[in-house]
């Protein structure tokens, strides 16, 4: 009879958690599956593939040396490989765009899920409103006597446009300025391996003399530190890759989907980035890295392209474009998640009939542009501030899927759940979410040595804090009514 008893609870714990899967799915009704893997690929390039990589890698090559930047590119693909690992098993099982705000609800506690969400939107807005300035100071080298606010608005009503319509406009226009952005990188890639063995033959395959920038100023020219604090940046040049677990509550058939996406884009990335900078590292001394606007640029006119400067600005402006409307995407659908589970407003889930949540995108969107007038009005310090916090938001996002899919596979398990059934299966259970805890964990903990970073997550922190407080607020006030 004992026997019996158990197993009827492991069936029902079992039923309960398929249960939890179907509702997953079925809490998204009203959203529009038009998205493909196709979509899902340039939506994670769209989200990574921007400054991070274009400009900042040269600042980054300066700081760590060669052989620093390399590592510290290495250790920040690392990172996101093991987080996404365990983002592929929790969306493809759950597809629900309210991603890992809703695993955390679900497999952490509620209140962790509401901060996440939170913290997730803060990251994009902010996001949003620097790329706005961003497109607006690139655009002057064409047009320098417009200000740089026309340009911001011009083509903030753009990527406005682009997420108020249907779904599939809002991809069609994240694939096409991916794909100029991937399309870019590769050429980059293909040029700069052209210049390598061109120079390997020119010194008479004199592999000392080739890659003498690795070297020549010592190993690590600025001490190991160095390499720490760019690893710090390194990993928020990646933040964004995570943005498909938001897209694929959108996304046709995502058990079969998702999978073969989070594979692609994974190995990709890693080629794309570590590639790039193995290339300018070798071709660009780190000095001459430091002080150029983009070592895209300055490769590419060592190396003999004409009107190189212009065309890696054209790169950037749809690189920075690509950023901006998967940040506003992914905002508007943290606020519309929010909305269903009734934490906030209900007008945040009102959809249109194409299936937008056309008060989450204006609320975000609002946000956004509150971003970019702090850039113009307030102290830069302010704005800093706010794209550290940003950072820092991201890198718990990552402990949050990274430990609720570790939560989920532990009760999966002990539910009686067979690991055979999952459409994607995490590999290197149950290492790979630890390995990714603790790696994030190092990265903010590693940022306390740098002021500007302490500052930011003390304001973290607060801002956590206060959601918190919101939630239980919310929470107690919501219980009264109901009584």
């Amino acid at each position: 009879m004992k026997s019996n008893t158990a197993a009827d609870k492991k069936h029902t714990d079992t039923k309960d958690l398929q249960d939890l899967s179907q509702t997953s799915q079925l809490g998204d009704a009203n959203l529009q599956r038009k998205l493909t893997k196709r979509h899902l690929m340039m939506i994670a390039f769209g989200g990574v593939i921007g400054t991070g990589l274009f400009v900042a890698s040269g600042e980054n090559l300066s700081q760590a040396g060669p052989l620093g930047a390399l590592i510290s590119y290495a250790v920040g693909a690392l990172i996101i490989y093991m987080v996404m690992l365990s983002l592929g098993e929790l969306s493809s099982y759950f597809p629900n765009s309210a991603s890992f705000g809703e695993y955390a609800h679900n497999y952490i506690s509620p209140s962790v899920g509401y901060v996440v969400v939170w913290l997730y939107w803060l990251n994009w807005i902010v996001a949003v409103g620097s790329e706005f300035t961003a497109i607006g100071f690139l655009m002057q080298r064409w047009f320098p006597h417009i200000d740089v606010w026309v340009f911001a608005l011009i083509f903030g009503i753009v990527i406005f446009l682009l997420n108020i319509f249907t779904v599939k406009l809002f991809a069609e226009g994240e694939f096409i300025f991916s794909f100029i952005k991937v399309l870019a990188v590769i050429c980059f890639l293909i040029i700069g391996v052209v210049a390598i063995v061109h120079k390997l033959i020119v010194t008479d395959f004199s592999f000392a003399i080739t890659f003498s920038n690795f070297y020549k100023d010592g190993i690590f020219p600025h001490g190991i530190s160095a390499v720490l604090l760019v690893i710090l940046a390194v990993t928020f040049a990646f933040s964004g890759t995570e943005v498909v677990g938001v897209a694929i509550g959108e996304t046709k058939n995502p058990q079969k989907t998702m999978p073969s996406a989070i594979n692609a884009t994974i190995w990709r990335l890693g080629v794309f980035f570590i590639g790039s900078v193995f290339i300018i590292a070798t071709l660009l001394p780190s000095n001459e890295a430091a002080v150029t606007k983009s070592p895209f640029v300055s490769v590419l006119n060592d190396s003999g392209i004409p009107y190189a400067a212009d065309i890696m600005n054209f790169v950037i402006i749809m690189a920075i474009f690509s950023v901006a409307n998967s940040g506003l995407y992914a905002s508007s659908r943290m606020l519309y998640t929010l909305s269903k589970k009734k934490t906030i407003p209900a007008f945040f889930g009102k959809m249109t009939k194409r299936g937008i949540p056309i008060y989450a995108v204006i609320f975000s969107m609002i946000g956004g542009l509150l971003a970019l007038l702090t850039k113009v009005y307030e102290p830069e310090s302010v704005f800093i501030l706010l794209i550290n916090v940003s950072g820092f938001a991201t890198l718990i996002s990552w402990m949050a899927i990274s430990f609720s899919q570790f939560n989920f596979r532990r009760r999966f398990v002990k539910e009686g759940g067979d690991i055979k059934s999952l459409p994607y299966k995490t590999p290197f259970m149950p290492y790979t979410p630890i390995i990714a805890i603790v790696l994030c964990l190092a990265a903010i903990l590693g940022s306390l040595y740098d002021k500007d970073q302490r500052y930011a997550i003390y304001a973290t922190i607060v801002f956590s804090i206060v959601c918190l407080i919101g939630y239980f607020l919310q929470h107690k006030l919501g219980k009264k009514r109901r009584d």
